[in-house]
């Protein structure tokens, strides 16, 4: 039987949108936040930001889609807990153990050098590209707004950075003042656990 010209091309499109890539369909992404109202430690040059419920729903909706990805030291996912629906951890800072921090009271943070190159290996190994959604998150959004930015700068499109993070900011008064308990990931409602995922756990390798 022959195939006439017109029905080539036709096949020749199906087999295409069969084999393209599930990255190559575009994500829809909204979001209520307003860039120029957070904090300038919370701002990205990505300028991209979510809330935890806004992450929550986009990447329930999208699981293989986005790219969710957890900046915080080892010690916070450890004993504060974090969200199981994460691709991966991947400390921005470490604590520096040596280093007293007299003014925040607490030990020193520095930059994971091998952020970049761990990042970018995780984006590769899951067939992701420069124009896949990632959103970064942290405690409160000062640390995955600097990832963001870093993503930015690597050339990635759509770097998020979730502005609540996941314990949320701290309450200005009443009986929690001082306490992270206003928003974020842990008091949105959206799943988290303290049992840890050791393959999704990557540090500087």
């Amino acid at each position: 039987m022959k195939i006439n010209y017109v029905t080539k091309i036709s096949l020749l499109c199906v087999v295409c949108l069969l084999i393209l890539p599930v990255t190559s369909v575009a994500v829809e992404i909204k979001s209520m936040v307003i860039g120029e109202q957070l904090k300038k430690k919370k701002q990205s040059e990505s300028n991209k930001y979510l809330t935890a419920k806004e992450a929550y729903d986009v990447i329930s909706m999208n699981p293989d889609r986005i790219l969710f990805i957890d900046v915080r030291t080892r010690a916070e996912v450890e004993f504060v807990g974090w969200a199981p629906v994460v691709d991966a951890v991947i400390p921005y800072m470490t604590n520096d153990f040596d280093e007293w921090d007299e003014k925040k009271h607490r030990y020193q943070k520095i930059i994971n050098g091998d952020f970049p190159i761990v990042f970018e290996e995780l984006v590769a190994s899951k067939g992701f590209n420069i124009n896949t959604p990632i959103i970064f998150m942290c405690r409160s959004g000062t640390r995955s707004s600097k990832a963001a930015t870093l993503a930015t700068k690597l050339g990635y499109t759509q770097a998020y950075t979730m502005v609540d993070g996941f314990e949320g900011d701290k309450a200005k008064e009443g009986a929690d003042k001082g306490h992270r308990v206003v928003n974020g990931w842990k008091n949105s409602g959206a799943p988290w656990s303290y049992k840890l995922d050791g393959n999704k756990i990557l540090f500087d390798q």
